[in-house]
């Protein structure tokens, strides 16, 4: 690897970190930062920072929010007697843009994991099992991932919430198994969730 200066090195390094980015990307857009006007740069580093100082977690459905309540939970015209479980907040993104889907949502933040020493105590189910208790809500929909992690949470949250009197329905396989919500296209997905099924 070429000797970069210790600030250009550092700021590479940070960008390999990243998701999907690898030496030649994170090269690529540190040298695009250090071209790009200050302006554009401290945009960028505020952009990252109000990220982490002004997002939190919606108290109802555990989505992320700039306020206590997500924009989900506040619209009226949603369908309350209908959720939507979700593993992580990015996995709302497919099911919205079917728009298909006119219910609420409830994020998971992860999927039961024993090899990963994820158990159903690290998830937020305890509030969604408090948002079933009011009787209000007809069905739910589990939407977690179709891996095994997903599938073992899917049926964990159905032996939880079907002695509830709750219809409980799996989204249908049209999914690839091993494959993540996040790159499911489009007609995939309102396939997926017109297709589910009652588990």
């Amino acid at each position: 690897m070429p000797d970069f200066a210790e600030p250009l090195a550092l700021l590479i390094q940070e960008f390999k970190k990243l998701p999907g980015i690898g030496q030649k990307s994170a090269q690529r857009i540190a040298f695009h930062v250090l071209r790009s006007g200050r302006e554009e740069a401290e945009r960028l580093a505020q952009a990252v920072l109000d990220v982490k100082d002004k997002l939190g977690i919606c108290t109802i459905c555990n989505n992320i929010s700039d306020g206590e309540v997500c924009n989900f939970c506040r619209d009226p015209h949603r369908d309350q007697s209908v959720i939507c479980v979700i593993e992580e907040p990015h996995n709302i993104l497919p099911v919205e843009t079917t728009r298909q889907f006119g219910g609420l949502y409830h994020v998971l933040h992860g999927s039961i994991s024993p090899l990963r020493g994820i158990g159903p105590e690290q998830l937020r189910v305890r509030n969604l099992l408090e948002r079933l208790q009011s009787g209000e809500v007809k069905e739910v929909i589990l939407a977690t991932n179709p891996t095994v992690e997903g599938e073992a949470t899917a049926a964990y949250l159905s032996r939880l919430v079907k002695p509830l009197g709750v219809k409980v329905t799996r989204i249908a396989m049209g999914i690839p198994v091993g494959s993540d919500l996040e790159f499911a296209d489009e007609v995939t997905m309102m396939k997926s969730l017109e297709n589910r099924r009652e588990m």
